[in-house]
């Protein structure tokens, strides 16, 4: 008796939502741009990675945020996504489709690239009207129409998106854009809009893309998805396999030999540090005349040498009610000055604060890094104490303070235990303007770049360095500012501050100046 062979059922796989796009685009977009030109998309891997997180969301993806590098396909992969929603599988009857960029012209890159990509492809040109003035594109068998906005625009409102692409909204400066709100607000009446957020980063915490992306991270809403590709800060800048984690397309259509030649170009010039890695490695990095660039910063982290029995300069920024008070100061060992820092904050609403700022002062106090004082302010009083115990303990033989707030400052010094012959002698009044604040910025500039002091790394001081950058007219008028509202760089005023009266550029006798 022959044995009966039993079959198995093989069951059919059955084709993913994302799967199906990625199969329209490929044979129905063709390459608008580049060397393929005219030929059948062929999508990449994470391409089809990113078109599958949005679409094989188990919850259903309401927004999408995807950040690289420029020059990675950002405006060809909304292209094809916003022609899916026009006419390819995420069709809607009769439905808007939208795309918003900051300016004119940057609204027009993206309508540009997806009537390159219908005109080359045949089985789009001949259902697909195009509207160049009007910067449309429009399918009357199905209803559906998009158009190109700018925030130049008079208005957005009126509008019922179904779909909406914000194109590089990293460009939006703080935590609100009129236009992105008004057709946010606006997807109220339709079913399940779906909003694409693709951009490089913006500069600060503070500026939207930012809070959105914090917000995505933080994983309160399962129905939006985020994809970050971003070089750690830790890593080195310069090196292929950091630029390569920000640029999905690195090596591809993206040209190394060019991103190469910028990385050595920022190495070379470090005022152009900031630029690169803001806009080639993703980082949250502000561009606009920082005084000194991460790398740099980095450099001179080596651990701070003991300053007892050195001869130690210091500067004092003091805070207005509820802000960070500073004091730095410096002393040289050897050839490097070796920067040590003191923060206070009041103690009262510190976490509050640290939500507000978006900085971890409480994690700060927790580990040592900062101080708080009692209440709602800065105490004077505590201030003044803390500087007596500093001036017994080491040989300080100039303090720099902003006359501002000595006037209240100066009867608790009293009190604290200094005399006034002492207070003339060691203190001295330094004006915050570019007249004595230009020549300190040049010499801490100067002793930055030649790796001449060590901080240790102190985290503090560290984000007062991240959001110090210059203001002036030219290198005689120099000051510094702060790159955003909540940044805090009080201690690279103290520093520089201190820098004023210290002998930079010497090595004082260290035998002939203690006592």
């Amino acid at each position: 008796m022959r044995p009966v062979t039993l079959k198995k059922k093989t069951k059919a796989i059955k084709e993913s939502r994302g799967d199906r796009n990625i199969k329209w685009i490929e044979k129905y977009c063709c390459v608008p741009e580049g060397p393929d030109l005219g030929q059948l998309v062929k999508l990449r891997h994470w391409q089809r990675r990113e078109i599958r997180k949005i679409y094989d969301n188990p919850n259903g993806t309401r927004r999408a945020i995807i950040s690289f590098g420029r020059k990675n396909g950002k405006t060809a992969l909304a292209a094809f996504l916003l022609l899916l929603h026009l006419v390819g599988p995420e069709k809607r009857f009769n439905s808007q489709l939208f795309s918003a960029a900051q300016s004119r012209d940057q609204a027009a890159l993206l309508f540009a690239l997806a009537a390159k990509i219908v005109r080359m492809s045949p089985g789009l040109r001949d259902v697909v009207t195009i509207r160049e003035t009007a910067k449309q594109l429009l399918c009357p068998d199905l209803g559906t129409m998009y158009r190109a906005l700018s925030a130049e625009a008079s208005t957005a409102y009126g509008l019922s998106p179904a779909f909406i692409v914000h194109d590089e909204l990293g460009q939006v400066r703080g935590p609100r854009s009129p236009l992105y709100e008004a057709l946010e607000t606006a997807t109220g009446a339709q079913e399940a809009p779906l909003s694409i957020v693709i951009s490089t980063q913006a500069p600060t915490d503070a500026d939207l893309l930012s809070v959105l992306i914090d917000d995505a991270k933080a994983g309160f809403d399962p129905r939006v998805t985020l994809s970050l590709y971003t070089a750690p800060k830790e890593d080195d800048p310069f090196e292929p396999n950091t630029i390569r984690k920000a640029n999905p397309a690195y090596g591809d259509f993206l040209n190394a030999q060019e991103v190469n030649a910028m990385a050595q170009d920022a190495k070379r010039m470090p005022a152009r540090e900031s630029e690169f890695r803001n806009l080639v490695l993703n980082q949250r990095v502000d561009a606009s005349k920082s005084f000194v660039s991460h790398s740099a910063w980095k450099a001179c982290g080596a651990p701070v040498a003991d300053l007892h029995g050195v001869p130690v300069y210091a500067g004092l920024d003091l805070s207005s009610v509820s802000d960070l008070t500073a004091f730095v100061m410096m002393g040289k060992v050897g050839r490097v000055w070796n920067i040590l820092p003191t923060f206070w904050l009041p103690g009262e609403g510190l976490r509050e604060k640290a939500q507000t700022d978006r900085v971890p002062y409480d994690l700060w106090y927790e580990e040592g890094y900062l101080q708080t004082t009692p209440g709602h302010s800065v105490s004077y009083e505590y201030v003044a104490e803390y500087l007596f115990k500093i001036f017994q303990e080491y040989s300080i033989k100039k303090l720099a303070f902003d006359d501002w707030g000595m006037v209240h400052l100066q009867p608790w010094l009293i009190k604290a235990g200094f005399s006034e012959m002492m207070i003339e002698d060691k203190f001295h009044k330094f004006r915050q303007g570019g007249k004595t604040m230009a020549p300190a910025l040049r010499d801490l500039e100067q002793a930055i770049s030649e790796q001449e002091i060590a901080h240790g790394n102190h985290p503090v001081l560290a984000m007062c360095a991240a959001c110090a950058v210059v203001d002036g007219k030219d290198d005689s008028t120099r000051r510094l500012s702060k790159n955003k509202s909540t940044g805090r760089i009080d201690g690279m005023i103290a520093l520089a501050m201190a820098c004023g009266v210290a002998p930079l550029g010497t090595t004082p006798d260290i035998s002939a100046m203690i006592g």
